[in-house]
């Protein structure tokens, strides 16, 4: 039997599809087909560009039934909006925001390589996740991988994208401090997306005590907009969170 909805999960900057498992867990136990790849380098890191993940999102994309959901976080929120002419509903967690937004980011210097790996440590990982418990921020910090500085030259410049034709979720959290709510909210209101602020850091949504929660709020959305699914009914789940929200 088919399933009624099935999801792509595109991750960060220096991620990987594991960042999703507490939404992939939830969203499968709701019936989603989820697919959270690794948005996979060329065989230098050094010399992947943007393209090679688009090129990569697209095709994952384009291979699910519909209807199907695009949802990404930070870069993967880039990537996803890119694609998301091929969704049917677009979820989008602390993105990374498109030209002209890209340009109230902080500049920043980016080496060929950007070694979050191999400079990798507990400590630094618990700085970047205030609001994991400690077996989190150690399961992250084993995972970190190294990224593409041209990637990330490339996305904080800024990518000229459409706004999709489908319904669009942004999730944005209000301790963000590497996309702050100043660079978020002008974007989400540009593109008539439903801005959902919820407790936490930049990767707080995915990995903090709260993820469940914006995992079953950003679920309880998609079936809202498409007015299907057992859950629609808990549309207004951004209220349990106590979190404020402009949806409509």
């Amino acid at each position: 039997m088919s399933r009624a909805l099935s999801a792509l999960l595109l991750h960060g900057a220096g991620g990987g599809g594991w960042e999703w498992d507490r939404w992939r867990a939830l969203w499968d136990a709701e019936g989603v087909a989820v697919r959270a790849p690794d948005l996979a380098p060329r065989a230098s890191l050094a010399d992947t560009v943007l393209a090679d993940y688009l090129a990569q999102a697209a095709g994952a994309l384009r291979a699910l039934p519909r209807p199907r959901v695009a949802v990404g976080a930070s870069l993967g929120g880039l990537v996803a909006a890119a694609v998301a002419g091929e969704a049917d509903a677009l979820v989008l967690v602390n993105p990374l925001p498109p030209a002209p937004w890209a340009r109230e980011l902080p500049a920043r210097e980016w080496p060929a390589v950007v070694p979050w790996r191999a400079q990798a440590r507990l400590t630094s990982t618990r700085r970047a996740l205030p609001d994991a418990d400690e077996a989190t921020a150690l399961w992250a910090f084993r995972r970190w991988r190294d990224e593409s500085g041209a990637v990330l030259r490339e996305a904080h410049g800024g990518i000229a994208i459409e706004r999709p034709p489908c319904p669009v979720l942004c999730l944005a959290s209000l301790e963000d401090e590497d996309l702050p709510l100043r660079v978020q909210e002008p974007f989400a209101a540009a593109w008539s997306a439903d801005l959902v602020r919820v407790p936490g850091s930049h990767v707080g949504p995915l990995l903090g005590r709260q993820a469940a929660a914006c995992a079953r709020l950003a679920l309880a959305w998609v079936y809202a907009r498409m007015g299907v699914g057992a859950m629609a009914a808990d549309a207004q789940a951004p209220l349990a969170l106590g979190v404020g929200e402009g949806m409509g």
